[in-house]
């Protein structure tokens, strides 16, 4: 599986553009997230306002009353930050994104289009265009015996070095309701994971993650 930053994202659809285009895999760049972001809110310009320090809202952004945005993020034009949605801080949110109720986001960048609407955890990842997380999935960042995350792709085993490394999903990836995403997945563009999955790993492009782990290519592809 091509596990590469330009394998798995269009760099088109985010504001990490150039600073994710220095990586080869794309977990290499979750130690940097926060410096991004604090050197890129002062140059956004007039069309964003930054609502508290080091907190950049775009104006067109719709941002809840009872939503909490921690220091240093970002929010893209046309997003949606819902009631209750808890920013953490060192996330990268892009434009039309959703998050919603109860979500809580820590160390991340959301391309544009991400919709995390509903009681998500999402921390230390990467989640790509238009990618999609049901309500209740979420992704696990550390495993349990607090060792450094690696990345399985078949009989092949990838040292990140990192303790803390939750998921990469490609483009338009779809995660179903309710399943976890156990540390160090990479979830390959246009595939899908079905409901009350446990996922762990590579998981090829154009694929369908089902229960009990088994992988099937889409129909028509």
């Amino acid at each position: 599986m091509d596990l590469t930053v330009k394998g798995l994202l269009d760099l088109d659809h985010t504001l990490a553009k150039d600073y994710l285009s220095r990586f080869e895999h794309p977990w290499e760049a979750l130690d940097g997230i926060r410096e991004l972001i604090l050197s890129l809110g002062p140059t956004l310009g007039p069309d964003y306002e930054e609502r508290a320090p080091q907190v950049w809202v775009h104006k067109t952004a719709r941002v809840f009353p009872s939503a909490y945005l921690g220091a240093p993020c970002i929010i893209g034009p046309e997003t949606e930050v819902r009631h209750c949605a808890f920013i953490r801080g060192s996330a990268l949110v892009g434009a039309g994104c959703v998050v919603g109720n109860s979500v809580e986001l820590k160390n991340v960048i959301l391309f544009d289009g991400v919709q995390t609407p509903h009681y998500n955890y999402v921390g230390d990842s990467i989640l790509g265009y238009k990618s999609h997380m049901g309500a209740g999935s979420i992704t696990s960042n550390v495993k349990s015996d607090k060792t450094p995350v690696a990345v399985r792709d078949g009989d092949t085993r990838i040292e990140t070095g990192r303790k803390k490394f939750g998921a990469i999903l490609g483009d338009r990836v779809e995660v179903g309701c309710n399943s976890v995403l156990n540390p160090g997945t990479v979830i390959g563009r246009n595939s899908r994971v079905y409901p009350l999955s446990c996922v762990r790993g590579a998981v090829p492009a154009d694929s369908i993650y089902k229960t009990g782990g088994v992988i099937a290519p889409q129909k028509g592809e």
